[in-house]
């Protein structure tokens, strides 16, 4: 059994206010009503509209497999380490992975619509960088704890 450290509470905490919270919210609004405005204003900006039927595909698609494995990942994960059990640590860091995983297309596939309408501070905190943050720290700490760091 592994107990939580702070280090482990500032992780679930910070990944359940900005990463789990907030997602599950969009997330479940893109699978409702992916033509929305106020979908399309939540991932892609103000005003902003999907630029073509794939852009609606790939969006929606994300959404789903977000609700269906990543963020159920997560918040299994998040209740093991918790409860100091070596299947939590595990998940997590799986759930930290595919956070960093998504960024990095998302950087490369969403950046040229959604930085301009946000700007560099909030893209590089709310809509990219907390995602990228969370999930190498968790990446990290799952690690460390894995292999019987003392933290």
């Amino acid at each position: 059994m592994l107990k939580p450290s702070v280090l482990t509470w500032i992780l679930v905490i910070f990944g359940l206010v900005f990463i789990f919270v907030p997602m599950v919210y969009v997330q479940f609004n893109v699978a409702v009503n992916p033509n929305s405005q106020q979908t399309k204003d939540m991932i892609i900006g103000r005003g902003e509209d999907y630029r073509d039927k794939t852009h609606v595909r790939v969006s929606y698609g994300i959404a789903l497999s977000d609700l269906i494995f990543w963020l159920p990942l997560l918040a299994a994960g998040s209740i093991g380490v918790i409860l100091g059990r070596i299947w939590g640590y595990i998940l997590w860091g799986v759930s930290g992975a595919i956070s960093v995983y998504i960024s990095i297309i998302l950087l490369f596939t969403e950046r040229e619509y959604v930085y301009p309408s946000v700007g560099p501070l909030v893209y590089y905190t709310i809509f990219w960088g907390f995602f990228v943050y969370w999930g190498v720290a968790t990446i990290a700490y799952a690690t460390l704890r894995l292999s019987d760091a003392k933290l």
